[in-house]
Protein backbone atom coordinates (compact mmCIF):
# COMPACT_ATOMS: atom_id res chain seq x y z
CA UNK A 1 0.00 0.00 0.00
CA UNK A 2 1.44 3.43 -0.97
CA UNK A 3 1.68 6.66 1.49
CA UNK A 4 -2.32 7.36 1.06
CA UNK A 5 -5.01 4.81 2.77
CA UNK A 6 -8.08 4.59 0.72
CA UNK A 7 -11.40 4.21 2.81
CA UNK A 8 -15.40 3.81 2.18
CA UNK A 9 -17.44 4.75 4.99
CA UNK A 10 -20.75 2.09 5.02
CA UNK A 11 -23.25 3.91 7.03
CA UNK A 12 -22.84 7.89 6.71
CA UNK A 13 -25.88 8.60 9.56
CA UNK A 14 -25.97 8.60 13.43
CA UNK A 15 -22.79 7.29 14.61
CA UNK A 16 -21.65 7.47 10.64
CA UNK A 17 -21.21 11.47 11.52
CA UNK A 18 -18.97 10.93 14.19
CA UNK A 19 -16.52 8.27 11.39
CA UNK A 20 -16.53 11.09 8.88
CA UNK A 21 -15.25 13.44 11.77
CA UNK A 22 -12.47 11.19 12.16
CA UNK A 23 -11.52 10.93 8.90
CA UNK A 24 -11.95 14.42 8.07
CA UNK A 25 -9.15 14.88 11.07
CA UNK A 26 -7.11 11.80 9.67
CA UNK A 27 -6.57 13.81 5.98
CA UNK A 28 -2.94 15.25 7.04
CA UNK A 29 -2.05 11.72 8.24
CA UNK A 30 -3.04 9.96 4.96
CA UNK A 31 -6.53 8.74 4.89
CA UNK A 32 -8.48 9.43 2.31
CA UNK A 33 -12.34 9.08 1.84
CA UNK A 34 -12.84 7.58 -1.89
CA UNK A 35 -16.53 6.30 -1.06
CA UNK A 36 -19.78 6.41 1.01
CA UNK A 37 -22.83 3.61 0.93
CA UNK A 38 -25.81 4.38 2.75
CA UNK A 39 -29.44 4.39 0.98
CA UNK A 40 -30.49 7.93 2.07
CA UNK A 41 -28.72 10.33 0.74
CA UNK A 42 -26.52 13.15 2.83
CA UNK A 43 -28.46 15.52 4.45
CA UNK A 44 -27.04 19.57 4.13
CA UNK A 45 -25.06 19.03 7.24
CA UNK A 46 -23.68 15.88 6.25
CA UNK A 47 -21.91 17.59 3.19
CA UNK A 48 -19.07 19.40 4.51
CA UNK A 49 -17.82 16.60 5.70
CA UNK A 50 -18.84 13.90 3.39
CA UNK A 51 -16.84 16.04 0.15
CA UNK A 52 -17.17 15.08 -2.97
CA UNK A 53 -16.93 11.44 -3.30
CA UNK A 54 -19.54 8.89 -4.95
CA UNK A 55 -22.49 8.15 -2.66
CA UNK A 56 -24.10 4.29 -3.47
CA UNK A 57 -26.85 2.28 -2.08
CA UNK A 58 -25.31 -0.84 -2.34
CA UNK A 59 -21.85 -1.44 -0.38
CA UNK A 60 -21.03 -4.34 -3.71
CA UNK A 61 -21.03 -1.62 -6.22
CA UNK A 62 -19.27 0.97 -4.51
CA UNK A 63 -16.17 -1.72 -3.01
CA UNK A 64 -15.85 -2.88 -6.81
CA UNK A 65 -16.19 0.66 -7.89
CA UNK A 66 -13.39 2.16 -5.93
CA UNK A 67 -11.43 -0.76 -4.37
CA UNK A 68 -10.74 0.86 -1.21
CA UNK A 69 -7.88 0.23 1.40
CA UNK A 70 -9.95 -0.03 4.18
CA UNK A 71 -14.08 -0.08 4.90
CA UNK A 72 -15.62 1.10 7.75
CA UNK A 73 -19.01 -0.99 8.53
CA UNK A 74 -21.21 1.58 10.39
CA UNK A 75 -24.41 0.04 9.96
CA UNK A 76 -27.59 -1.60 11.30
CA UNK A 77 -26.18 -4.69 14.25
CA UNK A 78 -28.15 -7.43 12.17
CA UNK A 79 -25.67 -6.24 8.98
CA UNK A 80 -22.69 -5.83 10.57
CA UNK A 81 -21.28 -9.32 9.76
CA UNK A 82 -22.36 -9.63 6.27
CA UNK A 83 -21.34 -6.17 4.89
CA UNK A 84 -17.94 -7.24 6.81
CA UNK A 85 -17.47 -10.18 5.06
CA UNK A 86 -18.58 -8.63 1.97
CA UNK A 87 -15.63 -5.97 2.54
CA UNK A 88 -13.26 -8.17 3.42
CA UNK A 89 -13.66 -10.66 0.16
CA UNK A 90 -13.06 -7.65 -1.96
CA UNK A 91 -9.79 -7.22 -0.86
CA UNK A 92 -10.72 -4.15 1.82
CA UNK A 93 -9.48 -4.24 5.44
CA UNK A 94 -12.49 -3.73 7.91
CA UNK A 95 -12.87 -1.10 10.84
CA UNK A 96 -16.37 -2.99 12.02
CA UNK A 97 -18.76 -1.28 14.70
CA UNK A 98 -19.62 -2.86 17.87
CA UNK A 99 -21.43 -5.28 18.75
CA UNK A 100 -19.62 -7.24 15.59
CA UNK A 101 -22.79 -9.37 15.45
CA UNK A 102 -26.08 -9.98 17.06
CA UNK A 103 -25.14 -13.84 18.00
CA UNK A 104 -22.32 -15.88 18.86
CA UNK A 105 -22.95 -18.02 16.10
CA UNK A 106 -22.80 -15.45 13.50
CA UNK A 107 -19.49 -14.26 14.99
CA UNK A 108 -18.13 -17.51 15.00
CA UNK A 109 -18.55 -17.17 10.78
CA UNK A 110 -17.74 -14.02 10.68
CA UNK A 111 -14.39 -14.39 12.66
CA UNK A 112 -13.63 -18.00 10.27
CA UNK A 113 -14.52 -16.50 7.01
CA UNK A 114 -12.41 -13.49 7.83
CA UNK A 115 -9.67 -15.66 8.86
CA UNK A 116 -10.01 -16.89 5.63
CA UNK A 117 -9.72 -13.49 3.17
CA UNK A 118 -6.61 -12.86 5.22
CA UNK A 119 -7.71 -8.98 5.82
CA UNK A 120 -7.71 -7.42 8.82
CA UNK A 121 -9.91 -6.52 11.04
CA UNK A 122 -10.44 -4.17 13.99
CA UNK A 123 -13.85 -4.09 15.67
CA UNK A 124 -14.97 -0.49 17.21
CA UNK A 125 -14.86 -0.76 21.09
CA UNK A 126 -12.89 2.77 20.99
CA UNK A 127 -12.59 2.22 24.56
CA UNK A 128 -10.20 -0.13 23.86
CA UNK A 129 -8.05 2.34 22.87
CA UNK A 130 -7.61 4.01 25.63
CA UNK A 131 -4.09 4.24 27.12
CA UNK A 132 -5.62 4.10 30.44
CA UNK A 133 -6.41 0.68 30.20
CA UNK A 134 -2.18 -0.44 30.33
CA UNK A 135 -2.14 2.19 33.45
CA UNK A 136 -4.97 0.17 35.40
CA UNK A 137 -3.68 -2.69 34.48
CA UNK A 138 0.27 -1.74 36.08
CA UNK A 139 -1.16 -0.31 39.22
CA UNK A 140 -3.99 -4.09 39.35
CA UNK A 141 0.09 -5.76 38.77
CA UNK A 142 1.78 -3.46 41.21
CA UNK A 143 -0.85 -4.24 44.28
CA UNK A 144 -1.98 -0.84 44.31
CA UNK A 145 -5.42 -2.06 45.84
CA UNK A 146 -4.05 -5.65 46.92
CA UNK A 147 -5.80 -8.48 45.38
CA UNK A 148 -8.55 -7.82 42.96
CA UNK A 149 -12.14 -9.31 44.71
CA UNK A 150 -14.08 -8.06 41.45
CA UNK A 151 -14.62 -5.07 38.63
CA UNK A 152 -18.32 -3.36 39.02
CA UNK A 153 -19.34 -0.50 36.13
CA UNK A 154 -22.40 1.37 35.74
CA UNK A 155 -23.47 4.17 33.59
CA UNK A 156 -26.99 6.27 33.45
CA UNK A 157 -27.66 8.41 30.60
CA UNK A 158 -31.05 9.53 29.21
CA UNK A 159 -32.52 8.72 25.68
CA UNK A 160 -35.83 9.82 24.17
CA UNK A 161 -38.37 9.15 21.77
CA UNK A 162 -36.07 10.16 18.78
CA UNK A 163 -33.76 7.36 20.00
CA UNK A 164 -35.59 4.58 19.21
CA UNK A 165 -37.61 5.92 16.16
CA UNK A 166 -34.29 6.84 14.47
CA UNK A 167 -34.14 3.20 12.97
CA UNK A 168 -36.81 0.31 12.66
CA UNK A 169 -34.28 -2.03 14.70
CA UNK A 170 -33.53 0.72 17.46
CA UNK A 171 -35.04 -1.26 20.86
CA UNK A 172 -35.53 -4.47 19.13
CA UNK A 173 -34.50 -7.96 20.34
CA UNK A 174 -35.26 -9.08 16.83
CA UNK A 175 -36.42 -7.91 13.12
CA UNK A 176 -38.49 -10.05 10.84
CA UNK A 177 -37.00 -13.16 12.16
CA UNK A 178 -33.28 -11.68 12.24
CA UNK A 179 -31.62 -11.37 15.62
CA UNK A 180 -31.07 -7.28 16.55
CA UNK A 181 -30.37 -7.29 20.44
CA UNK A 182 -30.67 -3.54 20.59
CA UNK A 183 -30.70 -3.30 24.32
CA UNK A 184 -28.87 -0.93 26.90
CA UNK A 185 -26.18 -3.61 27.81
CA UNK A 186 -25.40 -4.75 24.51
CA UNK A 187 -25.27 -1.33 22.52
CA UNK A 188 -24.97 1.70 24.79
CA UNK A 189 -23.34 0.74 27.66
CA UNK A 190 -21.20 -2.51 25.30
CA UNK A 191 -18.06 -0.77 26.10
CA UNK A 192 -18.52 -0.90 29.96
CA UNK A 193 -19.09 -4.63 29.28
CA UNK A 194 -15.42 -4.89 26.93
CA UNK A 195 -13.34 -2.53 29.15
CA UNK A 196 -14.24 -4.58 32.55
CA UNK A 197 -13.20 -7.62 30.55
CA UNK A 198 -10.56 -6.42 29.05
CA UNK A 199 -9.31 -5.45 32.67
CA UNK A 200 -9.47 -8.70 33.41
CA UNK A 201 -7.59 -10.38 31.00
CA UNK A 202 -9.87 -12.73 29.55
CA UNK A 203 -8.84 -14.19 26.65
CA UNK A 204 -10.53 -14.89 23.25
CA UNK A 205 -10.68 -18.49 23.79
CA UNK A 206 -11.53 -18.78 27.33
CA UNK A 207 -15.41 -19.14 28.50
CA UNK A 208 -17.32 -17.73 30.91
CA UNK A 209 -17.92 -19.57 34.23
CA UNK A 210 -21.43 -18.72 35.03
CA UNK A 211 -24.21 -15.42 34.28
CA UNK A 212 -27.05 -13.88 35.84
CA UNK A 213 -28.73 -11.45 33.10
CA UNK A 214 -31.71 -8.72 34.47
CA UNK A 215 -33.29 -6.28 31.48
CA UNK A 216 -36.21 -4.01 32.53
CA UNK A 217 -37.76 -1.68 30.45
CA UNK A 218 -40.02 1.88 31.15
CA UNK A 219 -40.36 2.52 27.10
CA UNK A 220 -42.51 0.39 24.92
CA UNK A 221 -39.92 -1.35 23.08
CA UNK A 222 -38.99 -4.90 22.55
CA UNK A 223 -35.18 -4.74 24.31
CA UNK A 224 -33.89 -3.45 27.32
CA UNK A 225 -33.38 0.10 28.46
CA UNK A 226 -32.36 -0.58 32.05
CA UNK A 227 -30.46 -3.58 33.02
CA UNK A 228 -27.82 -5.49 34.60
CA UNK A 229 -25.40 -8.51 34.60
CA UNK A 230 -23.38 -10.18 36.98
CA UNK A 231 -20.73 -12.80 35.37
CA UNK A 232 -18.00 -14.90 36.65
CA UNK A 233 -14.76 -15.09 34.09
CA UNK A 234 -12.30 -17.91 33.40
CA UNK A 235 -9.83 -16.51 35.47
CA UNK A 236 -12.85 -16.08 38.59
CA UNK A 237 -13.50 -12.76 38.97
CA UNK A 238 -16.65 -11.41 39.28
CA UNK A 239 -18.03 -8.69 36.91
CA UNK A 240 -21.46 -7.11 37.57
CA UNK A 241 -22.75 -4.21 35.01
CA UNK A 242 -25.56 -1.72 35.70
CA UNK A 243 -27.01 0.59 33.02
CA UNK A 244 -29.88 2.60 32.28
CA UNK A 245 -30.98 4.71 29.59
CA UNK A 246 -34.07 6.33 31.38
CA UNK A 247 -31.61 8.49 34.02
CA UNK A 248 -32.98 11.29 36.17
CA UNK A 249 -29.56 12.68 35.80
CA UNK A 250 -26.99 11.13 34.21
CA UNK A 251 -24.06 9.50 35.57
CA UNK A 252 -20.72 8.88 33.50
CA UNK A 253 -19.65 5.55 32.65
CA UNK A 254 -17.28 3.86 34.33
CA UNK A 255 -15.66 0.24 35.43
CA UNK A 256 -14.47 0.14 39.50
CA UNK A 257 -12.01 -2.40 39.80
CA UNK A 258 -12.04 -3.44 43.67
CA UNK A 259 -9.40 -5.03 45.20
CA UNK A 260 -8.55 -5.98 49.43
CA UNK A 261 -6.97 -2.61 49.84
CA UNK A 262 -8.65 0.03 47.65
CA UNK A 263 -10.16 0.60 44.71
CA UNK A 264 -9.76 2.12 41.14
CA UNK A 265 -12.29 4.08 39.30
CA UNK A 266 -11.79 4.00 35.39
CA UNK A 267 -14.06 6.93 33.53
CA UNK A 268 -13.15 4.95 29.59
CA UNK A 269 -14.89 7.56 27.88
CA UNK A 270 -13.07 10.20 29.45
CA UNK A 271 -9.41 8.54 30.28
CA UNK A 272 -9.88 9.68 33.94
CA UNK A 273 -8.43 7.20 36.56
CA UNK A 274 -9.18 7.68 40.08
CA UNK A 275 -7.19 5.09 42.68
CA UNK A 276 -8.38 4.94 46.24
CA UNK A 277 -6.13 3.55 48.65
CA UNK A 278 -4.52 3.88 51.93
CA UNK A 279 -6.76 7.24 52.71
CA UNK A 280 -5.26 9.19 49.77
CA UNK A 281 -7.17 9.46 46.30
CA UNK A 282 -5.01 10.00 43.29
CA UNK A 283 -5.91 10.79 39.91
CA UNK A 284 -4.70 10.57 36.53
CA UNK A 285 -5.79 11.47 32.91
CA UNK A 286 -4.72 9.25 29.62
CA UNK A 287 -5.02 9.73 26.11
CA UNK A 288 -6.66 7.36 23.83
CA UNK A 289 -5.23 5.84 20.12
CA UNK A 290 -7.77 5.76 17.17
CA UNK A 291 -9.06 2.40 16.45
CA UNK A 292 -8.74 3.84 12.56
CA UNK A 293 -5.07 4.82 13.49
CA UNK A 294 -4.00 2.06 14.79
CA UNK A 295 -5.62 -0.14 12.04
CA UNK A 296 -3.77 1.75 9.17
CA UNK A 297 -0.50 1.47 10.95
CA UNK A 298 -0.85 -2.48 11.36
CA UNK A 299 -1.96 -2.86 7.79
CA UNK A 300 1.23 -0.55 6.72
CA UNK A 301 3.38 -2.55 9.18
CA UNK A 302 2.32 -5.90 10.66
CA UNK A 303 4.42 -5.78 13.69
CA UNK A 304 2.17 -2.80 14.56
CA UNK A 305 -0.75 -5.33 16.72
CA UNK A 306 -4.31 -4.23 16.09
CA UNK A 307 -5.98 -3.00 19.76
CA UNK A 308 -9.58 -5.15 18.66
CA UNK A 309 -9.26 -7.67 16.37
CA UNK A 310 -12.02 -9.88 16.38
CA UNK A 311 -10.69 -12.81 18.72
CA UNK A 312 -10.38 -10.33 21.50
CA UNK A 313 -14.29 -9.80 21.59
CA UNK A 314 -15.42 -13.34 21.98
CA UNK A 315 -15.56 -13.05 25.59
CA UNK A 316 -18.08 -10.40 25.20
CA UNK A 317 -19.96 -11.67 22.28
CA UNK A 318 -20.57 -14.79 25.02
CA UNK A 319 -22.33 -12.25 27.02
CA UNK A 320 -24.18 -10.94 24.24
CA UNK A 321 -25.98 -14.34 23.73
CA UNK A 322 -26.38 -14.50 27.93
CA UNK A 323 -28.26 -11.05 26.87
CA UNK A 324 -29.88 -12.09 23.76
CA UNK A 325 -31.07 -16.09 25.43
CA UNK A 326 -32.69 -14.36 28.84
CA UNK A 327 -36.13 -13.72 29.16
CA UNK A 328 -37.91 -10.84 28.03
CA UNK A 329 -37.32 -7.37 29.38
CA UNK A 330 -39.46 -6.80 32.38
CA UNK A 331 -41.34 -3.88 32.00
CA UNK A 332 -40.85 -1.06 34.79
CA UNK A 333 -44.44 -0.13 36.27
CA UNK A 334 -46.18 2.84 35.83
CA UNK A 335 -45.23 4.03 40.08
CA UNK A 336 -41.38 3.55 39.56
CA UNK A 337 -41.64 5.91 36.21
CA UNK A 338 -42.59 8.99 34.67
CA UNK A 339 -42.37 11.01 31.46
CA UNK A 340 -40.43 14.19 31.22
CA UNK A 341 -41.67 16.15 28.30
CA UNK A 342 -39.14 19.25 28.96
CA UNK A 343 -36.83 18.76 25.75
CA UNK A 344 -38.12 17.93 22.17
CA UNK A 345 -39.67 14.50 22.39
CA UNK A 346 -40.45 13.03 25.58
CA UNK A 347 -38.35 10.47 27.60
CA UNK A 348 -38.97 7.91 30.44
CA UNK A 349 -37.44 8.27 33.57
CA UNK A 350 -37.01 5.63 36.26
CA UNK A 351 -36.87 7.46 39.80
CA UNK A 352 -33.80 6.26 41.85
CA UNK A 353 -32.53 4.43 39.11
CA UNK A 354 -29.14 6.53 38.74
CA UNK A 355 -28.06 5.68 42.44
CA UNK A 356 -29.04 1.62 41.94
CA UNK A 357 -26.81 1.29 39.24
CA UNK A 358 -24.38 3.27 41.00
CA UNK A 359 -24.67 0.94 43.80
CA UNK A 360 -24.88 -2.27 42.26
CA UNK A 361 -21.41 -1.27 40.38
CA UNK A 362 -20.01 -0.52 43.77
CA UNK A 363 -21.48 -3.64 46.24
CA UNK A 364 -21.19 -6.02 43.02
CA UNK A 365 -25.30 -6.51 43.11
CA UNK A 366 -27.68 -6.91 40.72
CA UNK A 367 -30.59 -4.69 41.13
CA UNK A 368 -32.49 -6.77 42.59
CA UNK A 369 -30.34 -7.24 45.23
CA UNK A 370 -29.88 -3.46 45.57
CA UNK A 371 -33.32 -3.03 45.70
CA UNK A 372 -36.29 -6.51 46.23
CA UNK A 373 -38.71 -4.17 44.52
CA UNK A 374 -37.18 -4.87 41.16
CA UNK A 375 -38.14 -8.47 41.60
CA UNK A 376 -41.74 -7.08 40.88
CA UNK A 377 -40.86 -4.99 38.12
Amino acid sequence: MSGTTTVVLAGMHGHGRWHLRELRRLRGAGARLVGICDPRPPEDADDDLAGDVPVLPSLRDLLDRVRPDVTIVCTPIHTHAELALLAAESGSHVLLEKPPAPTLAEFDRLAAGLAVTGRACQVGFQSLGSLALGHVRALIDDGAIGEVRGIGAAGAWQRDAAYYARAPWAGRRSLEGVAVVDGALTNPFAHAIATALALDGVRGDERLRDWEVELYRANPIEADDTSCLRLITARGTTITVAGTLCAEGEVEPHVVVHGTSGRIVLEYRTGLVRLESGGRVRTSAHGFTGLLENLIAHVHDESVPLLVPPAATRPFMQVLEAVRTAPEPREIPPSRRWIDRVGPHPRFVVTGVDEAVVRAADEMLLLSEVDPSWRNR
